[in-house]
C-alpha cells in the first residue's frame, strides 16, 4: 500500500449521490457491525462495488460491547455442538495468526471445586478435544497450590485446583475498525450515521435502499441487485417490510469494569455463579480487570443504548466477592460498565437464554439476504454464507481472492522501534507506519492509566470517520470506559484536536461534551433513580 488509507470520504460520497452519481452499486450491506464489515471484506476483494451503511456509528451495537473473547466456545462443545466449536477454533487460530496483537492468545484458568460438576477428568477430557480440534495442545491441570499463586487470594474452601487452556481476549470495536479498514484498501466505501429508512422494489423483488441522513438535503434511493442486511438484533426490522416473522430473541450481557489494582489478574479466571451455575470470566482487559457477563432476554427499545440493571451489578459482585472475600469490591470500585445485545436465532423464550444455540442463519427473500446470529470469532465465515446466499444475483467474481482477512503492516520494522508492544500494528495495519511516522514522541506515550495515546486520538479523528465525541472515546478508543469517570480528566486536551481536525467550535464543543456526558452516564456507568431499567 502505497500511502495511508482513511475511511470514506463522507462529504465527496454524499457529493456524489446528490449530483445523481454512483447510486448503483453490485451489494449494499446495511449494518456497520462485525458482520457486515465481514461481508465488505468479503465482497470488495471480490471485485464488487460495494456500499456499507450504518444508522449510527461503525460498531455501536453488539460489536463494540461484546466480552471481547475469540474463543471456540467450550459449552458449545460440551453440549454436542462440534461443528460450530471446530469452526470457531480454527478461525481463532486464524485471528491470531493475522493479526497477532489485535486478538491475544490468553490463559483460561477453569476453576475446579469439590462437589462441583464438571470435575478434573470431565473437564479434560472436553480440554483435549478442544485442543485437538484447533490443532493445538495447551490443556493442563493446574493444581491447589500453583492456581493459588497466579490468583492470589482465591477463596480456598473445597478448592481442587483448575483446569487450563487458552483462548483468546481482543478489542472488539478495534477488529471491527481494522476489517473495514482493510475492505476500503479493496476499493469498497462505508458510511456511519446514514440510516435505511426502507427497502426499494422493482415489484416483488428488492432492488436497493432509501437513505437518509442529518447532512443529506433529502432521503435518496440507492441501487443493488443484492441488498445484504447485516444488523443483528435488528435484522427482523428490515426483514419485517417482506412480511416475514421475527426469528431473533435479543439477549443481553452486561459487564463491570474495576481498576486492576481492585482486582488484579492476568490470566482469564472462569467461574461457575454460586446463584445459577452459570460461567463467568474474571479478566484482563485494557489495563483494566472486567467481570461478565449476564444472559437475559432484552426487551428494551434496541435503538437504545443497552444498560446494566442493579441486578446485574448486583450478580457480577456477587462473583467476585465470593471467589476473592478478601477484596471486598464495591460499587464504588467500579470504573464503567457495558451492556450489549446478542441476536440469538430462537424466539421460544421458554428456553433457558444461556442454552440457546450461538448458530447464525442466512436467509433469502426476493433479493434481500439477511444474516443474524452466530459469534464474534466466525464473522469471516458468517460473510461468507451471506455472500454465498447471494451468489445467484451477482455477477462472476473480478478479482480471485486468498483466504487472508488482514494484511501485514506496511512498515512493520519501524513501527516496532517506537511501539514495543506492537498494538499499533495490531489496530491500525498498514496504517500504523503513518501514524507514528507523523506523530511525536510525546503523544505515542500511554494516556494515563490506559493502552492509548493521543496519537491514535488524532489519527482517528483525521482518517476514521469520527463524528462525536462518543466514537472517540468509546469505539475508535475505549479511553470512555478505562479511565476514571469516563475519561473526563482529558477532554481538556483533545477538544484542540477536533478544533484543528473539524472545525468545531466552541458552541459545537460543548454539545459533544454534553452528548458524551449524558451517554456515558447512562448507558456505561452505574443504574441511578434517573437512568435505572428493568
Amino acid at each position: 500500500m502505497s500511502s495511508a488509507t482513511s475511511f470514506t470520504s463522507r462529504a465527496e460520497l454524499l457529493a456524489k449521490f446528490e449530483r445523481k452519481e454512483c447510486l448503483q452499486w453490485d451489494v449494499i450491506v446495511v449494518g456497520g457491525g462485525i458482520t457486515g464489515a465481514g461481508v465488505l471484506r468479503e465482497a470488495a476483494r471480490r471485485g464488487y462495488k460495494v456500499l456499507l451503511l450504518e444508522q449510527q456509528d461503525f460498531a455501536w451495537g453488539t460489536s463494540s460491547r461484546s466480552s471481547k473473547m475469540i474463543h471456540g466456545g467450550l459449552r458449545y462443545l460440551a453440549s454436542g455442538d462440534f461443528r460450530l466449536t471446530r469452526h470457531s477454533l480454527q478461525e481463532r487460530e486464524r485471528i491470531l495468526s493475522e493479526a497477532p496483537g489485535l486478538a491475544e492468545r490468553m490463559g483460561y484458568y477453569y476453576v475446579l471445586r469439590k462437589g462441583k460438576f464438571p470435575g478434573r477428568w470431565a473437564m479434560t477430557l472436553v480440554l483435549s478435544i478442544y485442543d485437538r480440534m484447533a490443532g493445538i495442545k495447551d490443556h493442563r491441570f493446574v493444581n491447589r497450590d500453583a492456581l493459588s499463586k497466579v490468583f492470589p487470594g482465591l477463596r480456598a474452601e473445597q478448592l481442587q485446583g483448575a483446569c487450563y487452556y487458552t483462548d483468546a481476549v481482543t478489542d472488539d470495536s478495534r477488529l471491527v475498525l481494522r476489517v473495514l479498514q482493510e475492505a476500503m484498501v479493496d476499493g469498497a466505501c462505508a458510511l456511519n450515521y446514514t440510516k435505511v429508512s426502507k427497502l426499494v422494489f422493482d415489484g416483488e423483488q428488492v432492488s436497493g435502499v432509501r437513505v437518509e441522513a442529518d447532512d443529506l438535503h433529502s432521503s435518496l434511493e440507492l441501487r443493488a441487485p443484492v441488498v445484504i442486511n447485516a444488523t443483528g438484533a435488528w435484522a427482523d426490522r428490515l426483514r419485517g417490510e417482506l412480511g416475514w416473522q421475527k426469528r431473533v430473541r435479543p439477549l443481553r450481557g452486561s459487564h463491570l469494569v474495576l481498576p486492576r489494582h481492585c482486582c488484579p489478574v492476568d490470566h482469564v479466571l472462569a467461574l461457575q455463579h454460586p446463584e445459577d451455575g452459570r460461567a463467568v470470566f474474571v479478566f484482563p482487559w485494557e489495563g483494566t480487570t472486567v467481570v461478565g457477563t449476564t444472559d437475559l432476554d432484552h426487551s428494551e427499545d434496541l435503538d437504545q443504548e443497552a444498560r446494566i440493571t442493579e441486578l446485574e451489578v448486583a450478580y457480577l459482585l456477587n462473583i467476585v466477592n465470593s471467589q476473592f472475600p478478601d477484596r471486598e469490591v464495591s460499587r464504588a470500585d467500579i470504573v464503567s460498565t457495558w451492556s450489549g445485545v446478542r441476536p440469538v436465532i430462537g424466539a421460544d423464550k421458554a428456553v433457558d437464554a444461556s442454552k440457546e444455540r450461538r448458530d447464525h442463519a442466512v436467509w433469502s427473500d426476493n433479493g434481500l439476504i439477511t444474516v443474524s446470529g452466530g459469534k464474534l470469532t466466525t464473522f469471516r465465515l458468517i460473510a461468507l454464507d451471506a455472500l454465498q446466499a447471494a451468489q445467484h444475483l451477482l455477477p462472476e467474481a473480478a478479482k480471485s481472492v486468498d483466504d487472508r482477512v488482514f494484511g501485514a503492516s506496511s512498515d512493520e520494522s519501524a513501527v516496532q522501534q517506537i511501539d514495543r508492544t506492537g498494538l499499533l500494528s495490531a489496530r491500525y495495519g498498514a496504517n500504523a507506519s503513518y501514524l507514528s511516522k507523523n506523530a511525536q514522541k510525546s503523544d505515542l506515550e500511554n494516556i494515563a492509566s490506559s493502552r492509548f495515546s493521543l496519537a491514535e486520538c488524532r489519527w482517528a479523528i483525521e482518517h476514521e470517520s469520527v463524528r462525536h465525541l462518543d466514537d472517540l472515546m468509546l469505539r475508535r478508543t475505549r479511553l470512555g470506559q478505562v479511565l476514571p469517570a469516563g475519561g473526563e480528566a482529558i477532554l481538556a486536551e483533545l477538544k484542540a484536536m477536533f478544533v484543528a481536525v473539524l472545525g468545531w467550535d466552541d458552541e459545537r464543543w460543548q454539545q459533544e461534551v454534553a452528548r458524551y456526558t449524558s451517554i456515558w452516564q447512562r448507558y456505561y456507568s452505574l443504574p441511578t433513580e434517573d437512568n435505572a431499567c428493568s
